[in-house]
């Protein structure tokens, strides 16, 4: 997989695939102030994680920091399918390489199925417990930042909205993703003392 990273085959692409969620539509906190009967204004609290729960599919190409994101209502085999089929048509040439977690619907029998009609695509599963080796995580923090952060929905394509506009100004200032921590910069010394005994 650090192989995949460091040195991809020539003419192939590599993405790192996850999903994210679920993201789930709020209500809006009320204006402050107080009721007509003098009591302060409360607002209803969302524990529910309802029909309107989304998902968010994410791929990054690793060579140009590129991200193409995907809104689901579920995250189950037929999602995950249509969103290998964007990134394939995102990526119209060479092998594709798509490292992600052993979730059961990366891995299920419909999966399967689906990756052998399609034999450019070809998956490469993270160990249990490595989540790290995704760099799709990273690329998710960075993401929680732009579009949810202090932010609450309202219904699903409010949701929908805020991702592809993060998406969108995200990839405006992508930069290759590099596999480990570079190298510390030597130190020069600005002085050199001579001891004389």
């Amino acid at each position: 997989m650090v192989e995949l990273y460091t040195s991809p085959p020539a003419g192939a692409t590599v993405v790192c695939a996850d999903e994210l969620g679920p993201v789930i539509p709020r209500a809006f906190p009320p204006a402050p102030g107080w009721s007509p009967d003098g009591h302060r204004i409360k607002n209803e609290i969302d524990y529910s994680r309802g029909p309107e729960k989304t998902w968010v599919y994410g791929a990054l190409r690793v060579r140009d920091g590129q991200e193409l994101t995907m809104t689901a209502t579920s995250r189950n085999s037929a999602f995950y399918q249509q969103f290998l089929q964007l990134v394939e048509d995102a990526n119209p040439v060479g092998d594709i390489y798509v490292i992600t977690d052993n979730l059961s619907s990366h891995n299920s029998v419909s999966t399967r199925t689906w990756l052998e009609d399609h034999p450019r695509i070809r998956h490469v599963f993270i160990p249990v417990g490595a989540c790290w080796l995704n760099l799709q995580e990273g690329w998710w923090r960075i993401f929680r930042k732009t579009a949810l952060a202090g932010r609450s929905f309202g219904d699903r394509d409010h949701i929908t909205h805020a991702t592809e506009v993060a998406t969108a100004q995200l990839n405006a200032r992508a930069r290759p993703w590099i596999w480990g921590r570079p190298a510390p910069p030597t130190r020069r010394l600005r002085r050199r003392y001579v001891y004389v005994l």
